[in-house]
């Protein structure tokens, strides 16, 4: 049987182990340290684990702030191992200038934002705050069969709000069409580019064979000629001319040779129309584009190694310095839809109701659930960027969220009693009494108000843990007994349940419509929880924060007939 000493470590192991994980501590992560600290632990193993598992509902039952104050007051050196740095920093950019900086974020606009853009986003965000440098937001639109229309609005929007409206400049690549159309006559006047007309089939046996196709060696005069064919809508047509760059026709790696920087492409463009008919492809563009924004430094995924190469390639024949590159490893979300185009088909077949489905790790979904950018971009700058290629799990990604979402919202949300399943209770002989509670325990000290006498109601739950003949607590509110299926008062001081009690404290909520309301939560797998709430909640308006004590952080997101509609962030 543990002694008192076993339950005290005990305990405070529990109350580590809860703070360090957002109010629930695990039995499992206790039994090791106690059965290496106590010997009779070890010659009773059955005992040893009644007792680990009451002590840890026991602490499970407090509020993440009892948990954190009753440690912080028993062993305040414990307290500390949870208060590491979950960020190290970001570390600093090569040959990077305060005030000179220079980044941008290029999405496709193939649909709106997801969790993988706010980790690249978030990382180049926190580099240009760094620095006091300019971020650019620049959507890459030249395919026209990959867009989105809508993302050209949500993209900039939440990019705004994901950096703290730290970008300076959107550019729209399919505006700048007529820049691009500038440097290939650029590389056309340096005998840098040629038109090529070749089959593809025998090109490609050609350039495997290191042998120049017969187009590469036509005079400047005759390549101006055919680049004005492919912008003349009576000239080629789609298929039959490509520009492409003059490199090292023997490089060992054929994706270096000859690589093709402009094609045609009838397709009508969601955005401009059939106003253009040669489209930039990828290199020419970033190249393009990087060079016109001045940029300094840039964050690619390690996949275009290559592309960077080619694009020296071009710097070199301008005379120009390439960005500063860090290169990305791949990241892969396990158990999260983030493909764009697949997400977008289960909308349109109603699979989600939207971009902002509670199940979906797209920012407007995020955003509706109540997660804050800055823990967002504090949970992109702890990966930092690495070369080294990443399998991020839903569970793991959304536990590091939350750890980084609490330690913004926990400070301001108001705190409020919500009651799930409820079920009505008695308490003979309890005293009729006003309650005022904190809105938070730090910072708003009262602003709940009840009044209280004999009837009650709890979970269901709740209801069915409490222990015949042992004294309970309503929490901050009073002490009473089980006998069967009545409730009997006992006592109002918390000291007398600290010295007595057994089972946990619970929230509660009076038994009286007066001084409650109709709420609701929907949960992440879009599941509705439906109960009582303290009336308290009035004071909110939509889209404010709160901790529903005991239950978790959420949202309000809509009031619907006097029914408080909100969604569920994390515990």
């Amino acid at each position: 049987m543990a002694d008192g000493i076993m339950k005290a470590e005990i305990r405070k192991f529990a109350l580590q182990n809860a703070v360090q994980f957002n109010g629930e501590a695990n039995p499992k992560s206790i039994v090791g340290r106690i059965m290496g600290t106590f010997s009779e632990a070890r010659d009773d193993p059955k005992a040893t684990m009644a007792a680990i598992s009451e002590i840890v509902n026991e602490v499970n039952s407090l509020s993440p702030e009892q948990q954190t104050e009753e440690l912080k007051s028993t062993a305040p050196e414990m307290l500390e191992k949870k208060e590491h740095e979950k960020k190290k920093g970001l570390k600093p950019l090569p040959n990077a200038e305060k005030g000179k900086v220079i980044m941008r974020f290029a999405p496709s606009p193939s649909g709106p934002m997801h969790i993988g853009h706010a980790m690249t986003l978030g990382v180049i965000s926190e580099y240009c705050a760094m620095y006091e440098g300019r971020l650019i937001i620049r959507i890459e639109d030249t395919n026209p069969e990959n867009i989105y229309p809508p993302a050209y609005d949500m993209i900039p929007e939440e990019a705004q709000w994901l950096t703290n409206n730290n970008v300076k400049e959107v550019m729209i690549q399919s505006d700048r069409l007529p820049i691009y159309y500038k440097y290939v006559e650029k590389f056309l006047d340096k005998d840098a580019v040629y038109i090529c007309t070749c089959n593809p089939e025998e090109y490609k046996e050609s350039i495997s064979k290191m042998e120049p196709c017969p187009c590469r060696g036509l005079p400047k005069e005759e390549q101006a000629a055919r680049w004005k064919k492919m912008l003349d809508s009576k000239g080629y047509k789609q298929g039959d001319a490509v520009a492409r760059l003059k490199t090292d026709i023997k490089h060992k790696n054929p994706a270096m040779r000859d690589f093709p920087i402009a094609r045609i492409n009838e397709a009508e463009h969601p955005r401009q129309g059939r106003k253009y008919r040669v489209w930039p492809l990828m290199n020419l563009s970033v190249f393009t584009d990087d060079i016109e924004s001045g940029m300094t430094h840039t964050i690619r995924g390690k996949d275009h190694a290559d592309n960077a190469k080619r694009q020296n390639y071009m710097y070199d024949y301008l005379g120009k310095t390439a960005p500063i590159t860090l290169f990305q490893g791949r990241i892969n979300f396990e158990d999260m839809q983030v493909s764009c185009s697949k997400t977008k088909n289960l909308i349109q077949e109603g699979k989600y109701s939207g971009w902002n489905d509670i199940r979906l790790p797209f920012l407007a979904a995020l955003r509706r659930r109540g997660y804050q950018p800055d823990a967002l971009v504090k949970w992109a700058a702890s990966f930092g960027v690495s070369l080294n290629d990443k399998k991020v799990s839903a569970k793991e990604t959304f536990k590091n969220i939350n750890a980084f979402n609490k330690d913004i919202i926990e400070p301001i949300a108001k705190r409020f009693f919500f009651i799930n399943d409820p079920v009505k209770i008695k308490i003979k002989s309890a005293p009729e009494q006003e309650v005022e509670l904190d809105l938070h325990p730090d910072n708003i000290k009262g602003g709940r108000k009840f009044t209280t006498k004999e009837d009650f109601i709890i979970t269901k739950e709740d209801y069915e843990s409490l222990k015949q003949g042992k004294i309970s607590r309503l929490m901050d509110c009073l002490n009473y007994v089980r006998e069967y299926d009545s409730f009997k008062f006992d006592s109002i001081e918390y000291e007398k349940y600290k010295e007595k009690g057994c089972c946990s404290i619970i929230h509660w909520l009076p038994d009286d419509e007066k001084q409650i309301a109709d709420a609701e939560v929907l949960m992440p797998d879009k599941t509705t929880i439906k109960g009582k709430i303290e009336k308290t909640v009035k004071i909110l308006k939509e889209g404010d924060i709160v901790q529903l004590e005991r239950f978790g952080f959420c949202r309000l997101d809509s009031i619907d007939n006097d029914v408080y509609k909100f969604w569920f962030a994390h515990k």
